[in-house]
């Protein structure tokens, strides 16, 4: 096969990778608010899966490319939120909750699947030319789709401005901290896009990627099917 494909592969299954995971994203914070007093996404259709309703240019391309992106973000409004800071800070922590869910679906997915291939073919060398490209893309996919969402939890939990982990940590903050450091929420998102852009953060991101990956592993791992 092309060596073109095989340098094109990563992005292309990256996209539809993105659009599942910002769009399962966004909906979970909005279905969270939802059920915790705030009609305000669903009322301006936010809580569907139609990635159009979600997705931003710049946060798509900053998935495909570096792993790390965002989607627009769901409205919110504490002010029907029974216990603002608290249900605030719950709401935030479903978008990366989704895609740490998401991304151990697609592990179980791969190992059983690894387990049904191994049964079908004990001999790899048996397999057609075509069973295995066909086999090879669906395990990539997977592992793309798997990758992309760890980084999508991981990216998101930062606790800074206006990513979730900042509303996580600004439940426990006093109000007249927590509104002080959102006067300035535009300015220190901008910084820290520009210290990933110039690759800063990086090296931290992708190290946590893989701190999580190796717990998900060890404890699939576990499980006695999959053993």
């Amino acid at each position: 096969m092309s060596d073109l494909i095989f340098r094109i592969l990563p992005y292309l299954f990256r996209i539809p990778a993105v659009l599942i995971a910002l769009t399962v994203h966004e909906v979970c914070h909005g279905l969270v608010a939802y059920k915790l007093g705030d009609t305000t996404a669903r009322d301006m259709g936010r809580l569907s899966l139609n990635p159009l309703r979600h997705l931003t240019p710049l946060g798509c391309i900053c998935m495909i490319f570096l792993g790390f992106g965002f989607a627009k973000p769901v409205p919110i409004n504490t002010r029907y939120f029974e216990h603002p800071k608290r249900d605030m800070a719950l709401t935030a922590i479903a978008g990366p909750i989704s895609n740490l869910c998401l991304a151990i679906i697609a592990i179980l997915l791969e190992s059983i699947g690894y387990a049904i291939l191994g049964a079908v073919w004990p001999n790899a060398a048996e397999m057609s030319e075509f069973a295995y490209y066909v086999t090879y893309f669906i395990f990539y996919f997977i592992q793309t789709f798997y990758l992309l969402n760890l980084s999508l939890a991981v990216f998101n939990m930062i606790p800074v401005p206006p990513l979730d982990g900042s509303r996580v940590l600004y439940a426990f903050l006093p109000e007249k901290y927590y509104f002080g450091v959102m006067r300035y929420e535009r300015y220190i998102m901008l910084a820290m896009f520009a210290l990933i852009w110039t690759g800063v953060l990086n090296g931290v991101l992708s190290a946590a990627v893989i701190w999580l990956s190796n717990a998900i592993h060890s404890a699939v791992s576990l499980l006695p099917f999959l053993g």
